[in-house]
């Protein structure tokens, strides 16, 4: 099969950790432009994976017709016009989590897919983790039973990231640990369901830990130093619930806490076995009853590697020009919850669909 000349846009940790390396160990890829705004960064990085070109503006590359796809690892506010200006252009998208900085950008994402019979795919690389089509696949099987609530929790002690720089920013992120974290355990659980159609959202969200900035007192802070001078007008907390065609949903998130403990998993509760699955690992926990005696049990299976999958998926889906698991198509519900989720907290009541 031939190879698909692609260009990564923005340069970052995501894409030097893990699109840039999937890229170029993949066989129906080759990497044929690198582009940042920091030109010296780009051309270390292109040094690095013998990447013939680099550019610092994005617009660059729209012409070029050889290159048929592009990943987008840029910051949130920049999703959508870089995504939408890439699609008109004739490239498919692959475009980190989430979509866009709120649900309106998201649907016009969708919209110039569909208008120019181009593939858009969201980052959402939980839909390809071993641990995650496993649990998925025990559901379908109705292994669990019925299931009738699903909880999850993604909460650190003292680790916001950036403080008063764009993650904290909400003009530029689109919020804060709902928007970050809460994206992927959102959509992990949904495609785990297999998409139920949602009725209700309630949420509530909280600025507290770092409302004077300078008296924040931390244990991490990926993305920094602070920069007292900036903005944080992002929740560092959020809490909700969803009924659904199927199970409730609930879910709670903190990106900083007076809680000294992480909590990073999802329980999946049927009438026949529950599920506890840590998040971002391979393992999983199944706990069930037979003959009157209790079962905990934990598979033991070998694991893919995500992001490479994730790459691998997007340009088989590209080259046969067919929608494969993360497209718009399949994630926009995840935006569509958030938004409704930040819409209750506004008006301190529940929203229906």
């Amino acid at each position: 099969m031939r190879k698909m000349k692609v260009a990564v846009i923005g340069c970052g940790t995501i894409a030097s950790s893990q699109h840039i390396g999937a890229y170029a160990r993949n066989e129906f890829a080759e990497i044929k432009y690198l582009v940042d705004v920091r030109q010296s960064h780009v051309e270390e990085m292109a040094k690095t994976y013998n990447v013939p070109f680099t550019e610092t503006d994005f617009r660059k590359i729209l012409l070029d017709e050889e290159v048929e796809a592009v990943s987008i690892c840029t910051p949130n506010d920049t999703h959508a016009p870089i995504a939408i200006a890439c699609l008109n252009a004739g490239k498919h998208v692959l475009c980190e989590k989430p979509a866009a900085i709120n649900l309106e950008q998201a649907v016009e994402m969708k919209k110039a897919a569909d208008r120019n019979n181009k593939i858009l795919n969201i980052g959402m690389v939980n839909r390809y983790n071993t641990a995650v089509n496993r649990v998925k696949q025990m559901i379908d099987n109705g292994e669990l039973g019925k299931i009738y609530h699903v909880n999850c929790s993604f909460r650190t002690h003292r680790a916001i990231p950036g403080l008063g720089g764009p993650f904290t920013t909400k003009a530029k992120s689109g919020g804060g640990v709902l928007i970050d974290r809460g994206v992927h355990f959102l959509d992990l659980i949904f495609y785990s369901l297999s998409q139920p159609n949602v009725l209700t959202v309630t949420g509530a969200v909280h600025s507290e830990m770092a409302k004077d900035m300078k008296q924040y007192t931390y244990l991490d802070m990926w993305a920094g130093p602070p920069r007292f001078d900036g903005t944080y007008d992002v929740e560092d907390y959020v809490t909700g619930m969803m009924r659904t065609s199927g199970p409730t949903i609930s879910l709670n998130g903190a990106w900083a806490q007076n809680i000294g403990e992480t909590a990073m998993f999802v329980e999946f509760l049927g009438d026949k076995a529950g599920i506890k699955l840590q998040y971002g690992g391979e393992d999983f926990k199944i706990y069930s009853a037979e003959k009157g005696a209790l079962f905990e049990t934990m598979p033991s299976f070998p694991a893919a590697d995500m992001f490479f999958d994730e790459i691998d998926g997007f340009l088989r889906s590209a080259m046969e020009n067919t929608k494969d698991r993360a497209n718009i198509d399949h994630v926009i519900l995840t935006s569509e919850v958030m938004e409704s989720i930040y819409k209750s907290a506004e008006l301190g009541k529940e929203v229906s669909w």
